[in-house]
């Protein structure tokens, strides 16, 4: 019997099984951690925690600390007894031999094997359960009756005297077996969504992998891509201003040359007037340096070519030109959306409601499939009726995203975002078929971006099974892009957006698949 009193001792009060992990919460009682951490889950966000066993209150949500001398109790336990099940509770009668219990009573606090199980009594106030240690902890500490009711509103057990006249008396109740099973259901639940909250965690660790991948070679193009830029920009600067400060001593070696002609005209004036004062015309037509007057007026033309050369242009480089197209590759470079690199993923869902009949949405409602059966989906206000279409159950309405779709399962398809207020019935509720949608679509081999009903064809086919659509909401941008390698930029809508915006897909055969997104910026 001492073992079986040591074994109750060494039981969970949540699992009601020996301690796997042992820890202990400030009030001094110990549980298993994966029961406590269960138990403080389910406490998340009521605005405080307790303890299961004492019910004392925790402001903030208590520290676990490991109960090292219980856990070695435990290990010497279950190694001094290991032909005994974890959860056996032997007979209290069969004190000679332990035989295993079937049945344990509550009212008398005993447990009993088949014999003599058939001679207790069998009256109404004997209630037997499953074979147990802790009877004790069944009974209510005040009333010393079975507990036999859940108290919701204080979220404890109570006996028919608490619910009756006691502090708990007027408070919502509902038996054991119904509070065991809601709290099962919450218990499962949090395993769903841990289970959920790690395959995104997964998902995420694979996506940085990959981007850190894809950054390695789109670091080293960026890099040589700039150097050369820069390299292409020095040597262009070098030219420029040897042609700024080459022009004004062009026009001084020009004006040097000018007053040296001039000074050379002068000496020949000064000369003829001497000749010509002379009264012998035969020697003024002897002179030798009067035969070469007329030889200057060829010299005289290239001097005017090219003092009008230096007025009007200047010769070498258009620097205005040149200038120019700086000042706009200024503005362009100040444009650039650098967020398409460094952004990071989010998750877009897609909203059920609004899925036209023949679409089915998969269970994780990230792809769309196109069916020749009407799915026969709940009539709501917001489903599309006529183009087989669907949104996204979120919508933005401020910052900067981009999300993804993998559009190689289909041949007829159309990706893009819309205003809420979209029509869902009729020939212009189609996505870019109005004023309140921008689409990026493909039927057949032909590929083009629509708004406002407005077609516009693309040059180049979509040479990869992705596409981007970027939405810049305060800029009123919205970009689609070919994640072809490099990216490749297709179109940009350009206006003042009135209402939040929800992504939309379109399928017309086989199914496409949400694959990414951003956060906000």
């Amino acid at each position: 019997m001492a073992s079986a009193n040591l074994r109750a001792e060494l039981q969970c009060s949540v699992c009601l099984n020996i301690y796997t992990d042992p820890v202990m919460l400030r009030c001094g009682h110990d549980f298993c951690r994966v029961c406590i951490d269960l138990v403080l889950d389910t406490q998340e966000g009521s605005g405080g925690y307790s303890c299961p066993e004492c019910r004392e209150k925790f402001q903030d949500r208590p520290s676990l600390k490991r109960n090292i001398t219980l856990r070695n109790i435990v290990e010497n336990f279950l190694s001094a007894h290991p032909d005994q099940e974890e959860s056996g509770v032997f007979c209290t009668y069969c004190v000679d031999s332990p035989v295993p219990a079937v049945r344990s009573c509550l009212l008398c606090e005993v447990s009993l094997c088949d014999k003599h199980l058939r001679v207790h009594k069998k009256s109404t106030e004997h209630i037997l359960c499953d074979p147990t240690f802790s009877m004790e902890s069944r009974k209510c500490s005040v009333h010393k009756k079975i507990l036999e009711y859940y108290c919701t509103e204080d979220d404890t057990c109570v006996c028919v005297s608490c619910s009756m006249i006691g502090v708990h008396k007027g408070h919502e109740m509902t038996s054991l077996d119904e509070a065991s099973e809601k709290k099962k259901e919450t218990l499962q639940k949090l395993l769903t969504k841990r289970e959920e909250t790690e395959e995104r965690v997964q998902s995420l660790q694979y996506q940085r992998w990959k981007v850190e991948e894809e950054a390695a070679g789109d670091t080293e193009r960026v890099t040589v891509l700039f150097r050369d830029l820069r390299r292409l920009l020095e040597d262009l600067e070098k030219r420029v201003l040897r042609e700024i400060s080459g022009r004004a001593e062009r026009i001084s070696i020009s004006i040097r040359d000018l007053e040296t002609k001039k000074e050379k005209l002068s000496r020949k004036m000064r000369h003829i007037e001497e000749l010509c004062n002379m009264t012998d015309p035969l020697t003024v037509l002897q002179e030798s340096d009067t035969g070469d007057l007329c030889d200057t007026e060829d010299g005289d033309n290239e001097d005017r070519e090219r003092h009008e050369k230096l007025l009007h242009d200047g010769g070498g480089l258009d620097v205005a030109g040149i200038s120019h197209t700086l000042h706009t590759l200024y503005d362009i470079i100040k444009e650039v959306n650098v967020d398409l690199y460094i952004q990071g993923a989010a998750d877009i869902l897609l909203d059920v409601n609004t899925a036209q009949n023949n679409l089915h949405i998969s269970d994780d409602r990230k792809t769309v499939s196109w069916s020749h059966r009407n799915q026969k989906h709940p009539k709501t206000p917001e489903r599309f009726q006529y183009y087989y279409q669907v949104m996204s159950s979120r919508s933005f309405s401020s910052g900067r995203h981009y999300w993804e779709v993998d559009v190689g399962g289909s041949e007829s398809w159309r990706v893009g975002m819309c205003y809420p207020s979209i029509d869902r019935r009729g020939g212009q509720s189609g996505i870019g078929y109005n004023n309140k949608s921008w689409g990026l679509d493909r039927e057949g081999n032909q590929y083009k971006v629509i708004h406002d009903n407005k077609k516009i064809l693309l040059s180049t086919d979509i040479s990869s099974n992705r596409v981007r659509i970027d939405l810049d909401y305060k800029a009123g941008r919205i970009s689609f892009y070919d994640l072809c390698n490099p990216i490749r930029h297709l179109r940009t809508f350009t206006t003042t957006f009135t209402e939040p915006l929800h992504a939309g897909l379109c399928v017309g055969g086989g199914c496409i698949k949400i694959c990414g997104g951003t956060w906000e910026m």
